[in-house]
């Protein structure tokens, strides 16, 4: 009797121990767009209990093996985004204050994206009113008339507004093109550089971080070039060689850290995947000691080209900067090649970051500078798009990047963001699965972490009819098995288990965690930067 007891009692031990893991926390957003980054509560959690047979796939969970952190997702503050939203700051304010917050709202389980990187042009882009630098005193070397109130002052306040709501903003600033004067075309749309202003360009963008800090802005990071490999003779942009980029890159590190501002990321490139094996890697080779790391954009190869960068110089950080959609395409196929390519790929392949373009825009793409062939056709669509009426919509992007934000924002108030781990898929569906996978660390270190998977549920044809599958999937976790059923579309879902049995959070890449870093490395480990003015 005694026995049976005891077999009775560790049976339920054991099964005690099997189902400490569970499934609360559910956001989906579906194909058919009956879901729309939606927060679902179920009644029961989804616990993980005795592993049994497999499902159509089955989604293994190695946290033994971790990679880099993935530091936010966004998009760029351009003199257009900037406008539109104050003309629904002036319009409607209740309108403007809910969309902000809704894109940037870091706020744990908030019905909001919670991004975290926005990208600010200096100067002139494809969208602004018209064309300017912030010095465009011609032969002024001395920079005695530099300014960065050349930019309109509703840049500045929209970007204060969404720093109010997010204090863990990561703001980086990027020349589209050098003032006209310093170019061999003397004007800021096409042409090159003149290679004999290197320092005075130096002395430009170090001006341009210390005017952005003089509106309360501290840059998280600074690109020497958007695109250095386009000329475009119909709005600002600049050829810029890999030598001359490196001799700006190191004349700018040694003013930055002079002049007390050695936080701030020097980062180059800022261009497609295509050339991932040239132009970045042959930057590291010339001034490797100067440069944080490398951005990319999507509008020529492949985001596994990310990898050919990497895989040469792992202790630097990619950063993916941008990409855009057209309006009129289909929405399901975006949110798909998003999710494959972008915010599950772009992590993937070792990138800390996902960005999209212009944050917000009206219905036509609108406006651009004058004259641009940038974005023709339907217009390139926005993270939003605002209207005349003071309303606004949320678009593919949108809902592709709150999936994928939602799985690495800090549980805690200026705690870890999630970390990338191993995971693979199984079963004789395996192919319909895309799965990204995530662990964030806890500020107590008694608080257990935060497990997250993001879901992209692909199978929506069985053959060549239009068939959307749900996919039953087991989700293997140290031992144990939870099975859930993903519809088409695109699911993240998290629990939490201790960190026993995680590695000492050291990435293949070299990466050390820092439990309280809002922002990025520095002398080899995560820091934490300077406080916001």
């Amino acid at each position: 009797m005694h026995f049976v007891i005891f077999l009775v009692t560790g049976a339920l031990l054991c099964q005690s121990a099997l189902a400490q893991y569970q499934i609360w926390d559910i956001w989906q957003t579906t194909w058919d767009r009956s879901k729309l980054y939606t927060s679902l509560e179920p009644s029961q959690p989804i616990n993980f209990g005795s592993p049994g047979a497999i499902g159509q796939a089955d989604i293994d969970i190695d946290d033994t093996t971790t990679y880099q952190s993935v530091w936010g997702l966004g998009g760029s503050l351009t003199d257009s985004s900037a406008e539109i939203l104050n003309n629904l700051k002036n319009t409607n304010q209740g309108n403007y204050n809910a969309l902000l917050h809704t894109l940037f709202d870091p706020t744990d389980g908030a019905q909001a994206a919670g991004l975290t990187f926005v990208r600010v042009p200096i100067g002139a882009s494809d969208f602004s009113a018209n064309d300017y630098s912030y010095d465009d005193t011609s032969g002024d070397t001395s920079m005695s008339h530099f300014s960065v109130n050349n930019a309109p002052s509703y840049l500045f306040s929209v970007l204060n507004d969404i720093e109010a709501i997010n204090p863990y903003l990561r703001v980086i600033i990027t020349p589209w093109s050098p003032p006209a004067w310093m170019k061999s075309s003397g004007t800021m749309n096409g042409g090159s550089f003149n290679t004999g202003l290197v320092n005075q360009y130096a002395t430009y963008l170090l001006k341009a971080v210390q005017g952005f800090q003089s509106h309360g802005i501290t840059a998280y990071a600074l690109s020497i070039q958007n695109e250095p490999e386009n000329s475009n003779p119909t709005y600002p942009t600049c050829s810029m060689p890999v030598s001359i980029m490196a001799q700006i890159g190191t004349a700018l590190r040694t003013l930055l850290n002079n002049n007390g501002l050695s936080s701030v990321k020097v980062l180059g490139y800022d261009h497609n995947w295509d050339d991932a094996g040239g132009y970045p890697i042959q930057l590291m080779q010339q001034a490797g000691d100067a440069f944080d790391g490398v951005q990319f954009h999507c509008y020529a190869g492949d985001v596994s080209e990310q990898d050919t960068f990497h895989d040469q110089y792992p202790q630097k950080e990619i950063y993916f900067t941008e990409c855009a959609g057209t309006y009129g395409s289909d929405w399901w196929s975006d949110i798909k090649w998003y999710m494959d390519n972008l915010f599950i790929g772009t992590f993937e392949h070792n990138s800390h970051s996902g960005l999209m373009w212009n944050i917000a825009l009206d219905g036509n793409g609108n406006p651009k500078l004058p004259g641009t062939n940038s974005c023709g056709g339907a217009g390139c669509r926005p993270i939003a798009t605002v209207n005349s009426d003071g309303s606004y919509s949320l678009n593919q992007e949108f809902y592709s990047m709150a999936q994928a934000s939602r799985a690495i924002l800090p549980r805690d108030v200026n705690g870890p963001w999630g970390k990338r781990i191993g995971v693979s898929v199984g079963g004789e569906l395996n192919w319909a699965l895309r799965v990204g996978a995530y662990v964030t660390g806890r500020v107590s270190s008694t608080d257990w972490l935060r497990y997250s998977i993001v879901v992209l549920n692909w199978d929506d044809s069985a053959s060549t009819t239009w068939n959307p599958q749900p996919v039953q999937a087991t989700i293997e976790f140290r031992g144990t098995q939870a099975v859930y059923t993903f519809p088409v579309g695109v699911t993240t879902l998290w629990w939490y288990a201790p960190a026993t049995s995680l590695k000492a959070n050291v990435t293949a890449g070299g990466e050390v965690e820092f439990d309280r870093a809002i922002y990025g490395e520095a002398a080899g480990g995560q820091q934490p930067l300077a406080a916001h003015v």
